[in-house]
């Protein structure tokens, strides 16, 4: 250990941990180039793409350990309900040629992707204050945009994104990665199980293994706009797109299904295909909707969610995978390998909670701790002996004629001085008021 480094409290690499910041600070919110182009504009100092891409992943490599000590929310700043999400968003990866097959040239045929993606799992957990609604007013929000004023915000949001990953040598799921989060969420924020634990999702089978398999006592429930997108699919069946009939089909089942009647709704759709005898696609689109909604009628008691004001949305994780994923990992023409990939979703999240700066102390606290494990020592030692040579300096007087001192000068000369030398500032701060008699050419220090 070097002790300049260590009392300057040096990085590993060969940037400052200052320009890292100010580099990654840019970088997870615009393209690596446009972020490099921003720094050189500022600071006149040229970087290449491919460090700065290294430098996330090193950065990126911290986020772990910052999770596994989070900050509580402070309790009076949290909500009464603990609200769970989770969705899917897929990110573009690069070709690998030991892996993946031959790149299709020509036309492509029906169904087939220009780029393959990776499915990256995005979570949120929040509280939030309860908003008792009526069927009615959930119908008016969804189908006619009239959005009350007193709709409550999320708070304290907690967002993060996982993609399917090696870890220590062992293929990693990131949908266990995404609920094993959230398990530890629900800990932290909800120690003494005071409080319900909700958690709003699409009919995904996955996610809601996941969730059952980590995280316990949780009243689920289905999202109601994927929902609603099965009730129009079914008015398709039966009614032109965009006509007034299929408006009120949808209008007439939704207030169904929030009231509670979910049976009822499955047996008059089944009816209707019965008496209408719709075949071909329609028929096969109306039976997905319908075990769409056999397969989730225990998510569905809306009735009971409405009475306890508990959320039937999960626009949080919609929102999360628009703007933690697709925002900046599907700019034009990117394409990403899961390494960097991953350190870019990690310092987004980071950074979209909030908690970039904290996190930033946290990594240059952690670093200085790895490289120089006796720093605090020898910063307590060196203020010990700055202090030794401050508090006998000899101060160089003149005093002022028909003063106390001109009278007794030795009660002055010999007398000790403590002053503090503060290291990071450079500069000397006196204890006490020096008598007003005094006029200083200087001190020495020996």
């Amino acid at each position: 250990m070097i002790p300049a480094d260590a009392l300057l409290g040096l990085p590993e690499s060969d940037f400052s941990a200052l320009l890292a910041e100010w580099d990654q600070a840019f970088c997870v919110q615009n393209s690596y180039d446009q972020s490099r182009q921003t720094v050189q504009r500022v600071l006149g100092l040229g970087q290449s793409v491919r460090r700065l891409e290294q430098m996330s992943v090193s950065m990126a490599a911290d986020v772990e350990a910052f999770r596994a000590s989070p900050p509580v929310p402070p309790a009076a700043e949290e909500g009464p309900i603990l609200v769970l999400t989770a969705d899917g968003k897929g990110v573009p990866m690069r070709r690998q040629a030991e892996q993946d097959p031959p790149a299709v040239r020509g036309r492509r045929a029906k169904g087939e992707k220009a780029n393959q993606k990776r499915m990256a799992c995005v979570g949120g957990a929040y509280t939030i204050d309860p908003f008792v609604r009526t069927a009615e007013d959930v119908v008016d929000e969804v189908l006619r945009d009239a959005r009350r004023a007193d709709r409550p915000e999320p708070r304290h949001k907690q967002l993060r994104a996982e993609l399917t990953r090696p870890i220590d040598g062992v293929e990693v799921n990131g949908k266990e990665l995404i609920f094993g989060g959230l398990a530890e969420e629900v800990e932290v924020r909800n120690p003494k199980g005071d409080k319900p634990v909700v958690c709003v999702m699409d009919g995904e089978r996955a996610l809601w293994k996941n969730l059952t398999r980590l995280v316990a006592g949780v009243v689920c429930i289905l999202d109601v706009f994927h929902v609603l997108e099965r009730l129009w699919q079914a008015a398709h069946c039966f009614h032109v797109e965009g006509s007034d009939q299929a408006q009120a089909f949808v209008t007439d089942r939704l207030l169904r299904l929030l009231r509670g009647e979910v049976g009822y709704v499955i047996g008059g759709l089944r009816q209707m295909a019965t008496k209408q005898k719709v075949k071909g696609s329609r028929a096969r689109q109306l039976s997905a909707v319908i075990g769409y909604l056999e397969g989730n009628r225990r998510l569905m008691r809306y009735d009971a969610y409405l009475a306890a004001g508990y959320p039937i949305g999960s626009g949080v994780a919609e929102g999360a995978c628009r703007h933690l994923v697709k925002d900046r990992m599907e700019l034009t023409g990117m394409h990403w390998r899961v390494p960097g990939a991953q350190a870019m979703l990690d310092l987004r999240a980071v950074y979209i909670n909030g908690d970039w700066d904290g996190f930033q102390q946290h990594r240059i606290a952690q670093e200085r701790r790895q490289l120089y494990p006796y720093r605090s020592r020898m910063l307590r030692m060196r203020k010990k002996v700055a202090w030794r040579k401050a508090s006998y300096a000899l101060v160089s007087w003149t005093p002022q004629r028909g003063s106390a001192a001109a009278s007794s000068p030795s009660r002055v000369v010999n007398s000790r001085l403590p002053l503090i030398y503060t290291l990071e500032k450079k500069a000397m701060q006196e204890v006490p008021a020096w008598p007003s008699e005094l006029r200083y050419t200087g001190v020495l220090f020996l």
